[in-house]
């Protein structure tokens, strides 16, 4: 997994490289213009046309789908720069002005573009150079993040404990399909109270308890607001169905039920950091 992600990484920023480049590229001026900022961003004019090809129109055709692996992959490596990263992207719904501070990328996706001055025609702020140094910040955090991987400080327990838990959810999936119901719901059950007890440490949440479980640890990371009413209420169903199959006084429990069970863990496990 550690090589999965590293490659993902590789390929974000590869992109992001051509994104990069082509947003600071001024499409709409002269050849003259293009090839003058070319050359100062590093483009050799003998490959020019060959990188023009390949980047033109890369930026807004990419953006949105470079934003999304990239903030999933920055919430596991990095997520002390997540807010930031986050943040150079979306607009500030308390901004009581647009200029170049608060202009947003998703400003510019949406096509809005800085007013004119009635008395001098020109611009009242670059919105193009504030989106250029803005993704260009993003760009290098996702660089940062790279760097991560060869980094003492970087801590992959949650990766290579997140390859364990996927191969005992397929063991889990194993025992359901030869009727072994209550085995794969404990199996299920152990796995997402691992989980929520690594994503509680990953928030720096406090457990108190001596043996937390699964509404335990639930209820500590709504109250921080780690997660909101909706995701509290599937995990506490989650975990009703896994004491379900603990409890061997309760009934027993159908096989739709520890299906459930397992998806709904494996779910949490990918979507829940």
């Amino acid at each position: 997994m550690l090589n999965k992600f590293k490659e993902d990484l590789n390929k974000l920023i590869a992109l992001g490289a051509d994104m990069l480049t082509d947003i600071q590229i001024p499409w709409d001026s002269t050849k003259k213009e293009i090839d003058e900022v070319a050359k100062r961003i590093g483009i050799d004019k003998n490959e020019s046309a060959l990188v023009f090809e390949r980047i033109k129109g890369s930026f807004v055709k990419n953006y949105h789908k470079w934003f999304s692996e990239a903030h999933a992959l920055i919430k596991i490596v990095l997520p002390d720069r997540l807010e930031e990263f986050d943040s150079l992207y979306r607009q500030n719904p308390k901004r009581k002005s647009i200029d170049s501070i608060t202009y947003s990328i998703q400003d510019w996706m949406l096509g809005i573009r800085a007013g004119f001055n009635d008395f001098t025609g020109e611009k009242r702020f670059d919105d193009h150079g504030s989106t250029v140094m803005k993704f260009q910040s993003q760009y290098q955090i996702v660089e940062a993040a790279y760097s991560r991987f060869d980094s003492s400080l970087f801590d992959i327990r949650q990766i290579t404990q997140a390859d364990l838990f996927d191969s005992e959810i397929h063991s889990a999936e194993a025992l359901l399909r030869n009727g072994f119901l209550r085995a794969a719901g404990v199996i299920a059950g152990v796995i997402l109270e691992k989980h929520l007890s690594n994503v509680c440490h990953n928030h720096e949440v406090q457990v108190k308890k001596k043996n937390p479980t699964i509404s335990d640890f639930n209820d500590l990371l709504k109250n921080v607001d780690v997660i909101d009413t909706p995701l509290w209420r599937q995990i506490q169903r989650l975990c009703d169905l896994r004491n379900l199959a603990s409890h061997s006084k309760g009934r027993e429990p159908n096989k739709d039920e520890i299906d459930e069970l397992i998806n709904g863990t494996d779910k949490i496990m990918k979507t829940l950091f």
